[in-house]
């Protein structure tokens, strides 16, 4: 009864932390679009 997808013969080797993957992978994002958003205000502006 060694079936590999079995959810009782698998050990959580690495345990997550599901909202702070959430949060980080949010800020992450936000943190990239804001960078994006600036950069591309500062070349609109240097245009002028």
């Amino acid at each position: 009864m060694l079936e590999p997808n079995h959810p009782g013969h698998h050990v959580n080797e690495e345990p997550r932390n599901d909202f702070m993957d959430v949060a980080v992978g949010f800020g992450v994002t936000a943190g990239v679009m804001l960078l994006i958003a600036v950069i591309a205000t500062i070349i609109e502006v240097a245009m002028k």
